[in-house]
């Protein structure tokens, strides 16, 4: 089985690179009528070979010096200087090179080295320093990207964890909350109705299992939500018997849509607590689901007033709407309102998924 050996990137673009501009100027001497096929041939080599020996050993001591991970103003002198030694090590190693190139191809040279030395070495520097300089602010601007890269993935993957973190919090806030709320109905109901005590202690049970199950996730079926608020209606119902009756009307397909968990079950909870509860005749609770234009519309309507206790700092109500924040990152609405006939109605705007 044969073994492949693969070039990494770095050294790909390091041989493509300094080949382009060995043959960039040996097209310039071929087209100016002073080209010599062995001469090209050994500059080719020669001009590769040493940009990527200074440019990589630049790399190997940035990389250990920890330049790659500096910010810009630490990093600009840096690279002012690198540039300079670069271009100067280079400006000597290219004039040696053209000298003894020459020197042994052409088997003679009418100057001396010190002569030819300072009759290019400025032109040669210049272009060592174009060189370095555009090698240089690449590779830098490649690992600025990277590091500016991998710290908005850090501060995404902070603030995911921030979110689970006060999105759990706020579900062990609520859990409480609700279980209290329904352990008292059924105190109430097992002095008042014994039978119907058992009934809401199975009720209570389910509820409790729903639950357990919605902690597992950030998100629950709707399906699940609405059967959460079918038992809870129902447990209400044995509570308060004929004074409150209890309509669920479903438009959309609940079995593929996910809701944050006890959402619907809070304005329900809020409906019966400031709506049926208070009134001697009791009520009627109103669910509605329907989807419109890629909007999950989810309404609760309860008979009853929108007193300032209702839009106060309930727990329920501020525990939606910070989950809802965290949650869909504004993209979803809650609203309650009065309407006409003593008629209160609470809203929920979410995206469909």
């Amino acid at each position: 089985m044969k073994t492949i050996i693969r070039i990494s990137t770095y050294w790909q673009i390091q041989f493509i690179g300094w080949v382009t501009a060995s043959l960039y100027w040996g097209l310039s001497a071929f087209f100016s009528g002073n080209f010599i096929w062995k001469i090209g041939i050994a500059d080719l080599i020669l001009d590769v070979t040493i940009g990527i020996a200074l440019t990589h050993l630049y790399r190997n001591f940035a990389l250990k010096r920890g330049w790659t991970k500096l910010n810009l103003k630490q990093l600009v002198p840096k690279m002012l200087f690198g540039i300079l030694v670069l271009a100067t090590v280079y400006m000597f190693l290219i004039v040696g090179k053209l000298y003894l190139v020459r020197l042994f191809i052409l088997k003679s040279n009418p100057l001396s080295f010190m002569v030819f030395f300072q009759s290019v070495q400025l032109q040669i520097f210049i272009t060592g320093t174009r060189l370095m300089s555009i090698w240089i602010l690449a590779y830098h601007l490649y690992h600025y990207s990277r590091l500016e890269l991998q710290t908005v993935k850090e501060n995404a993957r902070l603030s995911v964890i921030i979110k689970e973190a006060q999105l759990n919090n706020l579900s062990a806030q609520l859990n409480p909350h609700f279980f209290f709320n329904a352990l008292n109905n059924i105190k109430f109901l097992v002095l008042e109705n014994p039978n119907s005590a058992r009934r809401a202690i199975d009720l209570l049970s389910e509820l409790l299992r729903n639950s357990l199950n919605s902690n597992i996730g950030r998100l629950v079926p709707l399906n699940d939500e609405i059967n959460l608020v079918r038992d809870y209606l129902e447990l209400e119902k044995i509570r308060f018997e004929e004074r409150l009756e209890i309509k669920i009307e479903i438009t959309a397909d609940v079995s593929k849509h996910l809701i944050l968990p006890f959402s619907i079950q809070s304005l329900v909870e809020n409906a019966i607590k400031h709506g049926i509860e208070k009134r001697k005749i009791g009520g009627c609770i109103t669910v509605k689901v329907e989807e419109e234009y890629n909007v999950m519309k989810i309404s609760v309507q309860n008979s009853g007033k929108l007193s300032n206790e209702i839009k106060g700092s309930g727990i329920g109500l501020n525990n939606l709407k910070e989950r809802l924040l965290l949650q869909y990152n504004g993209n979803a609405s809650f609203e309650i309102k009065e309407i006409d006939n003593e008629t209160v109605v609470a809203t929920l705007l979410l995206p469909s998924r």
